[in-house]
């Protein structure tokens, strides 16, 4: 019994242990998310009051006003981000990650809406792609939307343009966040310098931190990110102080104003300048969609932790301080003095805008990395143009940069600071890019209910009718400030969408010009195992975006040049509507036409979220994924030319690093002759490379068996490494058929090819080192 008990006390113990270090992962995460997704957030009480009693409501000595507006504040703060947000819509993650564009994947992976034209159905093996993914009875309501989104173009294309508008007001998003917030933070000095000398400090003060945190972005945010937790923090604990000390000083019972009651009061005392000041209340919940969209970068657990005990408490203390102090005090010298400071002890007033700048800081630079985020996940789908992304952190998932995008957004955010110069107009602008992306995740979840949750349609009709009646409400306020700024969010929107449709549409009709003008697996069949031509030592990589089918870029290379490769390699990298592929199941691989031909096709599929490698890596696992599927022995695919049809069959093959027993690349600083074992390991052949005292060779395990002609073919392909790698690309021009309508000539031949010339070029996209590469003009004509 002893020995049983001692054994018990060891599980428990063991258990216990583990519990502990769980917990102590879950609060850092909850810790570390304080500087990442509530930087905006947390920010929120500098502005609010400010510009909601700006110009449409005046606070009067009877105080309904300050307690409507604090009530309305307290509960949309407790409905949208608490109810919404965290009880609800960070359930509908996709394999961990979150925001727009993980909503629209699960929707197009439960109803098959592919939105990309590389689909395949091998790409629903994928482990990440199946996920908790179950088929509805037939007679289900989910199931007859499911069959009406499949059946119709129409309603998908609907939902891919709802995706991109919420897409677009987060770039927007990233543009006026920033301004706002810092802006708001420098306004501070109105209350120190005076009235007359504050209006030429204020906009250039701003105008310089906006640059500077522009400028450091190319350095990633890992850098300083250890700070941003502290700085968020110190904020918090710092206007929480402050709402705690105006409660117990100024009105005690401010608590009283929390009550729904108030809200009716002050809409009936106000009536429409009322409703029009909605549109300032709405700035309480900026950065709400964040807690949503970097969910991938840490936990549903952490994200909740976080905002419930600390992030809401502190918000809703500070609304309520700020309201106690004005209760009190309803003579002001100016309008302006309404805002944030004026409740801050004014012995105080320099320590607290310190920490105020840098707590902007931290919620805009938030706000920047999610806008790099977002336009990734756009170019990863085809929806916006390549551009050049840099990751900033080799361990940090979701660090990234993009030159372009980042010089976009600072000389766009300096023309809002300097254009409007007071956060009135900044926060009617700031309100509708924040609402609309709102309204955008209420209509996708609720078809997320239905589809994915595999509930009944009521629950989601009741979802929609509940946020979206509220979120409808707010944006309704917003919009009737149209030429008040909030005309600006909805031209940046309109210019972002009109760029990516644009480029959707012409990359779309491109693929399908590849498609009709691929060349036939007879045409090759014709020209024998050698292709008709000389073969050459190496290997050649011909990038495709055809999943199946020879390129036409191929044939017009044949026909001008008389020479080719002893290897030849078909590679297409595309991406699939999941947010990670696992390295294991990155290639597919598979013979075009029979073994003699050493004609092979490879697919290499990543995810929206998944980073590329570098081209040396990426050669390394192109050859050793091919190496791996060549000893693996496919006898089946050895058949005559009546066959042929089947030779195009892809087998799932892992990166180098995951198939230890598997073929392998072996780097060693110097020569040996007994640098390889044999007992375990077999050396194939040497592969000597430009580097000094440096060779890498193909190993195989020494249990590993493989027939002769399987050996021949790894020793050629080995030996065409040995040569090198060449890569031959299209170099495509675009213009609209003949007969096209006036419209189409100008999309095609003016706006797909000015967005075209003007983006990176393929080569950058796939790593692809330029000495090793060709390109093959060819126009076309879609």
């Amino acid at each position: 019994m002893d020995l049983e008990t001692r054994t018990y006390q060891n599980h428990v113990k063991t258990f216990l242990e583990l519990q502990k270090e769980s917990w102590r992962t879950v609060l850092t995460l909850a810790y570390q998310s304080l500087g990442v997704v509530y930087g905006d957030l947390s920010t929120s009480p500098l502005y609010v009051y400010k510009s909601t009693f700006a110009e449409d409501i005046v606070h009067t000595e009877t105080n309904e006003e300050i307690y409507g507006v604090l009530s309305f504040v307290f509960w949309t703060l407790t409905l949208v981000p608490l109810l919404k947000y965290v009880f609800i819509v960070l359930k509908a993650d996709d394999n961990g990650e979150g925001g727009t564009f993980a909503l629209y994947s699960l929707l197009c992976r439960h109803a098959k809406l592919n939105p990309l034209p590389s689909f395949q159905l091998a790409d629903e093996e994928l482990s990440t792609y199946n996920k908790d993914i179950n088929t509805h009875a037939p007679t289900t309501f989910g199931a007859k939307v499911k069959s009406t989104l499949e059946r119709y173009r129409v309603l998908q294309r609907f939902l891919l343009v709802l995706a991109l508008i919420g897409a677009s007001m987060v770039i927007g998003d990233g543009i006026l966040t920033p301004a706002i917030s810092v802006f708001s933070a420098v306004s501070g000095v109105e209350l120190s310098l005076g009235k007359e000398h504050h209006k030429y400090v204020e906009v250039p003060v701003a105008c310089i931190i906006l640059v500077a945190l522009f400028s450091l972005q190319h350095y990633g945010t890992h850098r300083v990110g250890f700070l941003f937790a502290p700085v968020v923090v110190t904020w918090l604990l710092c206007i929480s102080a402050i709402g705690i000390y105006n409660i117990i000083h100024w009105n005690p019972y401010v608590y009283r104003a929390l009550s729904p009651y108030y809200m009716y009061k002050f809409l009936k005392k106000t009536q429409t300048r009322g409703w029009m000041s909605l549109g300032g209340i709405l700035l309480c919940i900026t950065g709400s969609e964040a807690m949503f969209a970097d969910l991938g970068h840490f936990s549903q657990l952490s994200i909740k932790i976080a905002f419930t005990s600390i992030v809401y408490p502190s918000l809703i203390l500070a609304y309520m301080g700020q309201a106690a102090y004005l209760s009190r005090h309803h003579v002001m010298e100016s309008d302006n003095q309404i805002g944030f400071y004026v409740s801050v002890p004014e012995k105080l007033r320099w320590p607290v805008l310190v920490i105020a700048v840098l707590a902007a800081v931290v919620g805009s630079q938030a706000i920047i990395t999610g806008t790099f985020s977002i336009i990734k996940q756009c170019s990863a789908l085809g929806c916006f143009p390549r551009v050049k992304i840099l990751h900033t952190s080799s361990t940090i998932h979701g660090q990234i940069y993009i030159p372009e995008i980042n010089w976009t957004l600072m000389l766009l955010c300096l023309a809002v600071t300097i254009g409007f110069r007071d956060t009135r107009r900044m926060g009617n602008a700031a309100g509708l890019a924040i609402i609309t992306v709102m309204l955008v995740t209420t209509c996708l979840m609720s078809l997320v209910i239905v589809l994915c949750w595999h509930q009944s349609v009521s629950l989601a009709i009741c979802f929609v009718i509940f946020f979206g009646t509220i979120e409808a409400l707010y944006f309704s306020a917003s919009l009737i400030k149209f030429l008040e700024g909030a005309w600006v969010p909805i031209a940046m929107a309109f210019i972002f969408m009109i760029l990516m449709c644009i480029w959707h549409y012409g990359s779309l009709k491109k693929y399908e010009f590849d498609v009709q003008n691929k060349v036939s697996v007879d045409w090759l069949l014709s020209l024998g195992p050698s292709l008709g031509i000389v073969r050459v030592r190496g290997i050649g990589v011909i990038h495709t975006e055809l999943v199946s089918g020879i390129p036409a870029i191929f044939s017009h290379f044949v026909t001008n040049l008389p020479a080719f490769h002893q290897v030849l390699v078909f590679v297409c990298v595309k991406f699939v509507p999941t947010p990670h592929v696992r390295h294991e199941e990155r290639f597919l691989v598979g013979y075009i036409g029979p073994r003699e031909y050493r004609v092979y096709r490879c697919i290499v599929r990543y995810g929206y979220r998944d980073a590329h490698k570098d081209d040396s890596q990426f050669e390394d696992d192109l050859v050793c994924n091919i190496a791996e599927f060549i000893q693996m022995g496919n006898t089946g695919l050895n058949s005559n030319a009546a066959d042929l049809k089947n030779f195009e069959d892809i087998t799932v093959v892992g990166t180098a690093s995951t198939h230890v027993p598997g073929v392998q690349l072996r780097e060693d600083e110097e020569v040996k002759s007994d640098s390889v074992g044999t007992t375990e390991l077999r050396e194939i052949h040497p592969l000597q490379i430009t580097k000094a005292k440096k060779r890498v060779k193909f190993v195989i395990s020494e249990t590993t068996k493989i027939d002769r002609g399987a050996h021949e073919e790894l020793r050629e392909l080995m030996e065409a490494r040995e040569a090198g790698i060449a890569y031959i690309l299209g170099h495509y021009y675009v213009q609209a058929k003949q007969g096209s309508s006036l419209f189409r000539k100008i999309v095609i031949n003016y706006g797909y090819e000015f967005l075209r010339r003007n983006s990176r070029p393929l080569t950058y996209a796939l790593t692809v080192p330029r000495a090793s590469t060709l390109e093959v003009g060819m126009v076309y004509h879609i």
